[in-house]
């Protein structure tokens, strides 16, 4: 089965980025509680390049695929669950990357802030998706909740991105997207 990219961002109204959203099928992770727990050998590096043993998996397909998969625990790991088998995927800063950002005007006047990762999965922020900030001053890290537990982090153009639409709404430390504000300074 092909499989159709979404279209940039910035050709896409508000509208058609929620219908997109909403039309995502996505398995019920929230309702699987796999017996087993395994290694995968599965290693998702800060860049998002996903490695099995060591080599890169080429197949985006097949990393969308797993990334459909992907729940962070309470402990902190990440997995890929199924309903049968929990299998462990070591991380090493978040599981996605955010790499585009699209900032659009509400019907109701505020804000939405719509961003593309890179799986080419569209996540507004707002209820549920949250920024959250980290880092340093010298190393300033953004953080978007994504699902079960799963973040992506803005890589440099998209914070880029975010930090001047911050400048043009105020003093650059905070940004509002469906009714929510987000602060852009780690606490």
């Amino acid at each position: 089965m092909p499989y159709d990219a979404p279209p940039g961002l910035a050709e896409l109204s508000l509208a058609q980025i929620a219908a997109l959203v909403a039309a995502r099928k996505l398995p019920p992770l929230a309702t699987w509680n796999p017996a087993e727990t395994v290694e995968s050998r599965i290693r998702i590096a800060a860049d998002g390049t996903w490695y099995h043993e060591g080599a890169p998996i080429r197949r985006p397909a097949m990393v969308r695929a797993f990334a459909s998969l992907l729940a962070r625990g309470a402990d902190g790991r990440h997995a890929l669950l199924t309903p049968q088998c929990r299998q462990l995927v070591d991380v090493d800063d978040a599981a996605f990357l955010a790499v585009d950002l699209a900032v659009r005007r509400e019907q109701a006047g505020g804000l939405a802030l719509a961003f593309r990762l890179n799986t080419d999965e569209l996540v507004v922020a707002g209820p549920g998706h949250a920024l959250r900030a980290a880092g340093d001053p010298e190393t300033p890290a953004i953080y978007l909740t994504v699902r079960h537990g799963c973040e992506a982090r803005l890589d440099r153009s998209t914070w880029l991105q975010l930090a001047q639409h911050a400048l043009v709404l105020g003093d650059g430390s905070w940004v509002d997207s469906q009714g929510e504000r987000f602060g852009l300074a780690a606490a």
